[in-house]
């Protein structure tokens, strides 16, 4: 891995091991895939790559604190930014809304691509939402691609974080076009958007 430069082989080869399982588990076993990440850390606790793996399990397992921690030291190694959206999403989880909206800079934003950018808003529309502030978490999504045509992942993602806003706003028939959007290009079921439409519209 090119992220291992300048280790002893026999280091790379076991620490290569342990990343590998870590990506492998990651979605279905994230408690057993951090474990894997810490015993790559343990042979190398200055290689920003695998810390970044050990934010990564660490955020997939919920451990939001540890994850925080561990992508904040790859971030010092590195200077990447490309995961600030988690880093803020962490901040979120943590119960400290503010600091997430704070994450959200002119600077930052110029350094992400469009994916990350859009995740960004997600978070922080999320964290105004955590604040009471749900008009302004729709005035944030509205200035995202909403309509666009792309079938990227995010796209899914962003039509139901603007949907489940509307929501909050009490806008329950903008909410239920929203989650329909949302629905059809879903086809990994990255959301439950269909099981919120049964809801809001059986209930």
């Amino acid at each position: 891995m090119r992220g291992l430069f300048g280790l002893a082989d026999k280091l790379v080869d076991r620490i290569a091991r342990h990343l590998v399982m870590a990506g492998m588990l990651m979605q279905e076993d994230p408690e057993l895939a951090h474990k894997h990440a810490l015993a790559a850390r343990a042979r190398a606790t200055r290689n920003p790559m695998i810390r970044e793996v050990c934010a990564e399990t660490a955020y997939a397992a919920g451990k939001f604190a540890e994850a925080l921690s561990e992508f904040r030291a790859a971030k010092r190694m590195n200077g990447e930014v490309y995961y600030t959206p988690m880093m803020a999403d962490c901040e979120r989880a943590l119960g400290r809304a503010d600091k997430a909206i704070k994450m959200d800079t002119p600077d930052i934003r110029m350094k992400l691509d469009e994916a990350g950018k859009i995740e960004l808003s997600i978070v922080v529309a999320g964290a105004r939402r955590d604040l009471g502030q749900a008009e302004a978490a729709v005035q944030l999504l509205e200035t995202e691609p909403l309509h666009t045509k792309s079938r990227a992942e995010w796209v899914a993602r962003l039509r139901y974080a603007y949907a489940d806003s509307l929501l909050d706003c009490g806008r329950k028939e903008e909410a239920i076009e929203w989650f329909h959007r949302a629905m059809a290009v879903d086809g990994d079921k990255l959301t439950d958007a269909e099981e919120r439409l049964a809801e809001l519209t059986n209930g």
